[in-house]
């Protein structure tokens, strides 16, 4: 007869997995407990101590007083606010769709391969994003002086009486411009990146089949490159409402025409280190920051819509 095998545990197989499952997500947030750590002391810390300051009004009288929703209120009902917000929202209508053409073409051309010397080109066209947006704001400044600069040099030059860019009808343009000097390589190689990735098979059936290179565009590249112009305009709506570089800078240059209210960012700031309204600074980033989120998030929905 063989001797009877002892009876098996069954109980601590299953305590066993449960240990190591847990070891397991305790080890997960050991990982990610530092990122947690950082993103939490310069991200989330800092828009709740925005959305305390909000709530609350320094006044002359009683000094700090809680005042709920009273700062939103007033920054609805604040004329500059709403100037600037159109400002900039007439600037990302405009400047926008240029940059991003720009880019879509240049990148159309460099992947084209009957670009000589692309390699070059391509780094070409990103070299302005490696300049600093303060240099390249006093560079293009500089330029633009019409006492100064290029503008003037080449009045002077010619006898020409050329507009003034630096001008109030004109500043908003002249903004423009340095900004899509500096981001069409950014959104360039953004395109690129995304035609490197189209399969060959396709261009091999496009060719078979005897499609031109403006039909290879419309059925292959631009369905392709769908993705990347979401991102690249969600990117852009961010920049667009973030302003604050450019016009801080040429403030200078152009005080009569770039006040302290140009664009609400650089009215937040305005408002905070020159006016010591802290309170109503807060709020009115927090609107402008409500704001951009929803608009990035429909353009979003829309952009990632199958039917579109």
């Amino acid at each position: 007869m063989t001797a009877l095998s002892p009876p098996v545990a069954k109980g601590r197989p299953a305590r066993a997995r449960r240990g190591a499952g847990r070891r397991r997500s305790w080890a997960g947030w050991g990982f990610i407990g530092p990122f947690m750590a950082v993103f939490s002391l310069v991200f989330l810390a800092p828009i709740a101590y925005s959305v305390y300051l909000s709530l609350y009004r320094d006044q002359l009288i009683g000094g700090t007083s809680y005042v709920g929703l009273e700062n939103y209120q007033d920054v609805l009902d604040d004329a500059k606010f709403w100037e600037g917000l159109t400002r900039v929202g007439l600037f990302l209508c405009v400047q926008v769709p240029i940059m991003l053409g720009i880019a879509m073409l240049v990148a159309l051309a460099i992947d084209s391969g009957r670009l000589y010397g692309k390699s070059f080109f391509r780094i070409t066209i990103f070299l302005p994003y490696a300049v600093p947006a303060v240099v390249a704001t006093l560079m293009w400044g500089f330029m633009y002086g019409d006492r100064f600069g290029l503008i003037a040099n080449i009045n002077d030059t010619f006898n020409a009486d050329l507009p003034d860019p630096l001008s109030s009808s004109l500043v908003l343009a002249s903004i423009g411009n340095i900004v899509t000097w500096e981001f069409v390589g950014y959104n360039m190689l953004i395109f690129y990146s995304a035609l490197r990735v189209i399969p060959h098979s396709l261009y091999e059936a496009a060719e078979i089949d005897g499609a031109s290179q403006l039909r290879v565009i419309t059925a292959i590249k631009l369905p392709a490159l769908r993705g990347a112009i979401v991102v690249a305009t969600i990117f852009s709506i961010i920049g667009s409402f973030q302003l604050f570089n450019e016009p801080s800078i040429m403030q200078n240059l152009a005080p009569n025409a770039i006040t302290t209210d140009f664009t609400p960012n650089l009215y937040a700031y305005s408002l905070a280190f020159n006016g010591q309204q802290q309170n109503y600074s807060a709020t009115v980033a927090i609107v402008m920051g409500v704001v951009t989120m929803i608009i990035a998030y429909i353009v979003q929905l829309r952009g990632m819509r199958k039917d579109a």
